[in-house]
Formats: C-alpha cells, structure tokens, sequence
C-alpha cells in the first residue's frame, strides 16, 4: 500500500507540474500572428497594453477596475479602465513575482461590495521546481513578499473620488505591515485615501513528501472570489466595519479546491476539494487523470458556481461548469456522475456570469480556448438559456480570454484577454 501510495503522489504532481509548463510554454507562444486574428473580431477593443489582466469588475461609480499580474517585479496593479479606453492606475505596487514555471504571478480575482474591494493575490515566487522531473520545492530564498496566498480588502473612503484619483502604491514595508496584522492607510498627496488590510493568509504550499525527496510540496494558487452574507457588525474596538456573517470564497487552482473565509475572523477552511477526473486521451497523450483547476468562481441564487478549467492535456469536453453548496461544500462532478449535471462539455472554462432576466436565469461561460487538445484558438463565450441545454456562441474571436463583467445599463460584456486587452461584446438581455 505504501508503495501504490508513493506512485500515486508522483502521477499527481507530475500531472500538475506537467499543466502548469504547458500553460507556460503556450501563455510565451502568442505571437502577432495570432493577435492579427483580432482584426475581424466583432468585439471592438476597448483598451490594450495592460500586463496580463486577470480579473475584470464594474465599480460603483461605472468604472470598471481590473488586476494586473504584472512581470514578476512587485509590480502588479490594479487599474481603473473608463468607458472611453483611458485608464489609470488606482492601486500599484502590489506583489507580482515568477512563478516556478516562469510566468508571473500576482494580482487575482477581484470582488467589490460597497466601498470596499477584495482582491486576492496569488502564490507569486513561493515554489520553485525541485531537483527532479514532478517535483516542487520551496523557494530557498523564501518568498519575495509576505502577501502572496492571500486576499486583501481595501477600504475606500466616504470623500474617495475614483474619476479623479491621483492613485496610490503600496511600498514594501507596506506589505510587511499588512502581513503582520496592521492596517495600513495610503494617501495620494490630495483628499483621497484608502484603507488596507490583509483578511486571509493562505498557506503557499502543503506538505507532499515523496520517498525521493521528502521535502516536495503542492503549491497554492488562490484565483476567483466571491463574498457572500449581509448580517452587519461594528467592531468599535479597532474601527474595524466588519459584517458578521460574511463569507468570502475562493478557488485555489494549483490545489484543486474551494476555501471559505470568515471575513470578520480571518478564520478560513477547505469548503469543496474536486478531486482527479479521467483523461479521454490517455493514453496517447497525458496521464491517466486530469486535475480539476477551479478559476471562475459566481453566485446564483443561493449556490456557488465554480468553472472547472481542466489540466493537462486540456481535453476538450472535460471542463465544466459545477454547482457548490455554500454551506456544505457538496458538489457533483459531472465527470464522475451521481446527480443530474449542470453545464459539461466544455473545454478550459474560465468564467461564468448568471443572467436574470424576467425570473429566468441565463449562464455565460467564458472559454479560454476551444480547439485542442492544449490552448487552440479561438477563446470563446457562450450563453446557456438552460444548464442543460445547447450553448449559443455569442463570440468565436477571443485570445485567451481571463475574465468578465455586465454593464447591465447598455448590455455590454467586457471581457480581459491575457495579452493585455479588453474587448467589448453586445450581450441581449
């Protein structure tokens, strides 16, 4: 058993570390061959040259705001993007480092409610390969900053002016407050200012010890976020404007699950754990199992829906879109069977965005690629009127889409692709 125990954590992690050196040889391959396919793209571009967008959002004053991963240099960012292109920075110096596969790493997923947005941070230069083919270790010199794994809130003020802010950057020593628990205040120079303090710090890596080399870890890699709760709580002995009850949830990529946050305790747990899932092409190409790797993360109504984007050899068909129970964490693969299904058959799905109209829901699903196997152009989006119903493509022209979001006002989706642009999509409600 030890022995069967000992071939199945090296299948794993070589299934993982296999994944993310694909992701990172393709995410290097975009060439201006393939960004010359955008030309005929009905989705008119609404802003380009950002450093690998993530996360996509509306703001409360009709911005929109994005995340920036950066180049690996501490230089990630969150930037607001108007309507007509022009952008600024709102918040720079946030962590970005190189992972262990070569690409950065930084700012993640984005969530706003009211004043106050969360933004989760990656696991940046946490994790290094280790000295032999499936294997991880921990950075020797340690990681570059205390924030990576973590999400932060950042508190706007009630004078905040987003359509005029100077911006604000966070320093290093900044970052080393934040992790030991302080909140940190930031000003521009005029009337604005922000609060910032760290709500979770999730572990960079776990323990996976191998018979040949004990010290193998699995990184964390936090992505998507969403917040759920409405119960409302004033902590008057810090200042602190905490809602009790609140839950913030968050897909962890690189180890396959879904974290629950107490956003007034910090306290966080594993809610759902999505566990291998058969590989149609084995043999000929990949192992035998492909890793589950949540991204997109939504709510409908009182349930989670977390996009399954798939790993190597990111077979079509294999991906999907899973309904979580917030409170249970119980959830059906539909890979696996068990229940009646909720959207399959789709390939490295990365978003998915529920639509109410008129008391029906429509479900958009965001694909960052549709050939394949591996990252084959086109990225697409789809809108589902029925989980179990047929897709209509509503865009075939997208390069390695990341994220979305609904100005519900004029009907148009705007959609982040990794090589730096926002592209804008008329969607019918």
């Amino acid at each position: 058993m030890k022995k069967q125990k000992h071939i199945n954590d090296v299948n794993q992690t070589q299934i993982w570390v296999k994944r993310m050196a694909f992701l990172a040889a393709l995410v290097a391959s975009i060439t201006v061959g393939r960004l010359s396919l955008q030309a005929q793209c009905p989705a008119p571009e609404l802003t380009s040259g950002l450093q690998r967008p993530v996360s996509i959002i509306r703001s409360v004053q009709r911005n929109l705001l994005v995340s920036e991963t950066g180049t690996g240099a501490h230089d990630g960012r969150i930037t607001i993007v108007n309507f007509d292109g022009s952008r600024r920075a709102l918040l720079s110096g946030l962590p970005s480092g190189i992972a262990d596969v070569g690409d950065p790493l930084g700012p993640a997923g984005l969530f706003l409610r009211g004043s106050t947005l969360y933004v989760v941070i990656s696991i940046g230069d946490a994790v290094r390969l280790g000295p032999t083919a499936g294997t991880l270790v921990p950075n020797p010199n340690g990681a570059s900053s205390p924030l990576f794994s973590s999400v932060l809130a950042i508190q706007f003020g009630d004078d905040f002016v987003e359509r005029s802010t100077a911006g604000f950057t966070l320093s290093p020593s900044d970052q080393q407050a934040l992790a030991s628990g302080e909140r940190v205040r930031l000003s521009n120079g005029g009337r604005d200012k922000i609060t910032i303090e760290m709500v979770v710090k999730f572990p960079n890596f776990v323990a996976n010890p191998l018979v040949s080399l004990p010290t193998n870890v699995r990184g964390s890699n936090p992505f998507g976020v969403v917040l759920a709760g409405d119960r409302q709580r004033h902590d008057r002995d810090d200042g602190k404007d905490r809602r009790q009850g609140d839950f913030l949830y968050v897909t962890d990529g690189g180890r396959n699950l879904v974290w629950k946050v107490d956003v007034a305790s910090g306290a966080f747990s594993i809610l759902a754990d999505f566990p291998l899932t058969p590989n149609p092409l084995a043999p000929a190409l990949g192992g035998p199992f492909s890793e589950a790797v949540p991204t997109g993360i939504a709510r409908s109504g009182g349930t989670l829906l977390v996009a399954l984007f798939r790993g190597v050899p990111f077979a079509p068909g294999t991906s999907a879109i899973v309904p979580v129970d917030p409170q249970t964490g119980s959830y059906i693969d539909p890979m696996t069977g068990g229940h009646i299904p909720f959207i399959t058959g789709l390939k490295t799905a990365i978003g998915v965005l529920p639509i109410r109209k008129q008391g029906d829901t429509d479900y958009l699903v965001l694909q960052h690629a549709s050939a394949g196997p591996f990252f084959g152009s086109p990225g697409l989006l789809l809108r589902f009127a029925s989980s179990g119903g047929p897709p209509t493509v509503i865009a075939d022209c997208l390069t390695r889409p990341t994220a979305m979001t609904l100005d519900e006002k004029t009907g148009t989706l705007y959609v982040t692709e990794l090589a730096g642009r926002i592209v804008a999509i008329p969607v019918s409600q």
